[in-house]
């Protein structure tokens, strides 16, 4: 059974933009996928309706077996909080914490006590290589450093689910290159953990095990990356 299976879903705005069409795709728990598309293909609005961010028109989703409208909106939260992480280009740090407290926020919401939870905190920091700076203010951290602290925070709850939305686009290429890595080494190092980047640098999805294609919200193509 995947871990992420849609069928037919749509995504139709109210001004009568249709980002998505007839998407059907399954993701297999432990995948490292990409899913590629210029500029307004509908790539980051298929992975906001996989992230529970944004509901499909028509169409089922299923998570991990269970239709997504089936579960109530206190049950998407948790699933969101818990079981997904979330990376963005823009990082999203709260700019005036630093980076031990936007790596806990996470677990500050899933409720998870003192001392546990920044217990938790330090080791996803010290896993992004980070640990010197877990006392600096985010606001005054490089790019990549951003970007590395919102990996931390993404997998502080060890989520079976990471999306990673353009999670290089605001970096140069070798800062790129530090992110990218460790995201490849998230996946492999726990076997049911997936990854499902978005992204339109070749060089980016080269890291994946796989690549969908979407041109104007259609499938255009899924194939395998050549690595397994």
């Amino acid at each position: 059974m995947p871990l992420i299976a849609v069928k037919n879903i749509t995504k139709t705005y109210p001004d009568g933009t249709k980002a998505l069409r007839d998407i059907s795709l399954n993701i297999e728990s432990g995948e490292f996928l990409g899913i590629m598309g210029p500029s307004g293909s509908g790539k980051s609005t298929l992975l906001h309706i996989l992230g529970s961010l944004d509901i499909q028109t028509t169409g089922t989703y299923r998570f991990d077996g269970k239709e997504i409208n089936s579960y109530s909106e206190a049950e998407i939260a948790q699933i969101r909080n818990k079981r997904m992480g979330f990376i963005f280009q823009m990082f999203n740090l709260l700019p005036r914490a630093t980076v031990l407290e936007n790596v806990m926020l996470p677990l500050v919401y899933a409720g998870v006590d003192e001392p546990l939870r920044t217990q938790k905190a330090l080791e996803a920091i010290k896993s992004v290589g980070l640990i010197h700076r877990k006392d600096h203010d985010s606001l005054l951290l490089s790019g990549g450093e951003k970007q590395r602290v919102a990996i931390a925070r993404a997998i502080a709850n060890d989520p079976d689910v990471i999306f990673a939305d353009e999670p290089t686009g605001n970096l140069d290429s070798a800062s790129g290159k530090v992110v990218m890595d460790i995201l490849k080494k998230i996946n492999e190092e726990k076997k049911n953990r997936t990854v499902i980047l978005i992204t339109h640098e070749k060089r980016t999805a080269q890291y994946t095990d796989r690549i969908v294609q979407i041109v104007d919200g259609i499938i255009d193509s899924d194939i395998l990356n050549g690595k397994k």
